[in-house]
């Protein structure tokens, strides 16, 4: 009785079909993914808002305020010192460091808000860096839902 020996495995046909096909689909995804860096950006930076601004409530639930806009966002980091002292801050911080947005500029902060008028303002200027702007140079801040 013989056996067919046949190996089982893909012939260099098949292997050169699936990387054509693979090939074909990265050149149609690759551009799109690689057109929108900006929304990437303005991405991080409202999840950067958002994050900053849970950390400020935390802050605001220990000690019963908010830092004022001359303590800063460097109050969630390390204990600041100045008028309003904190009562109870966490010796582990609120942030393990105070994040700088996707264009590499530091995000802005002020109490009471100019858009929150009882609570804060913490936002991003936008690619340019500079208050107002549309499209990417517009501020991203807690104030937009």
């Amino acid at each position: 009785m013989m056996q067919d020996r046949r190996q089982g495995g893909f012939t260099l046909i098949e292997i050169m079909v699936v990387v054509v096909i693979l090939g074909i689909l990265a050149a149609l995804v690759v551009p799109t993914i690689m057109s929108r860096p900006d929304q990437a950006k303005a991405t991080v930076a409202r999840t950067d808002v958002n994050a900053i601004a849970s950390a400020l409530e935390m802050y605001r639930l220990d000690n019963g305020f908010y830092p004022s806009t001359e303590q800063g966002l460097d109050a969630l980091v390390k204990e600041p010192s100045g008028s309003p002292e904190p009562r109870r801050w966490n010796p582990d911080g609120y942030l393990p460091k105070v994040p700088v947005d996707p264009w590499g500029h530091p995000y802005q902060y002020e109490v009471p808000g100019t858009h929150n008028t009882r609570s804060f303002d913490v936002y991003s200027l936008g690619a340019d860096g500079r208050v107002g702007g549309d499209g990417i140079n517009a501020e991203i801040g807690n104030w937009e839902e």
